[in-house]
């Protein structure tokens, strides 16, 4: 079984290292059922914290500027995706990792935030179109660079070999879930 890195820096409760929770929770496993294989349980749990401490390394600076991680991921989305006349609802949703209802109520956060703007669309008033503010854009310039950062370091445990075999590994399980290959 893979080990987890050493941990860089001190943990912020008492619970253990995901890698000594793991061989406990393998050990209990063992011990009470024998016959089971637990080791799907032990891996979805490893993904499961690794995505959880992703998300925190990358949330924490947003936060501290009154923005979670799907705000932040509409603004990059009109940022690197909407032309000057915005995206529809949703095109925002179908282009950023925000689902559909979710959408709604982010874009009037963003929009009370005075980072984005909401107006109907000219070619269909029964559509809207939003769009970044000068403020929203300056937001994401600002904080984008810090945020790259970030994740460079987040993943710097990895050589770029092992990134790209985590790319394909984590795109064939995603594929295979989304794609609905399930039992």
């Amino acid at each position: 079984m893979p080990t987890d890195p050493p941990q860089t820096r001190p943990a912020q409760d008492a619970r253990p290292s995901t890698a000594a929770l793991l061989e406990r929770l393998r050990r209990d496993w063992q011990a009470t059922r024998p016959d089971l294989n637990a080791q799907p349980m032990l891996s979805v749990l490893r993904l499961t914290r690794l995505g959880a401490a992703l998300q925190a390394e990358v949330d924490a600076p947003l936060h501290a500027e009154g923005l979670n991680a799907a705000g932040w991921d509409l603004l990059l989305t009109l940022y690197r995706s909407g032309p000057p006349e915005g995206l529809s609802p949703g095109q925002l949703s179908e282009l950023s990792a925000v689902s559909g209802p979710s959408t709604t109520n982010r874009v009037a956060r963003l929009q009370a935030r005075g980072l984005v703007t909401r107006r109907t669309d000219d070619r269909d008033r029964r559509s809207a179109r939003i769009t970044l503010t000068p403020a929203g854009r300056a937001a994401v310039e600002r904080l984008l660079p810090g945020h790259l950062h970030r994740e460079v370091r987040a993943l710097a445990a990895l050589t770029p070999a092992e990134l790209d075999t985590l790319d394909r590994l984590a795109a064939r399980l995603l594929g295979a879930l989304e794609g609905g290959a399930r039992e």
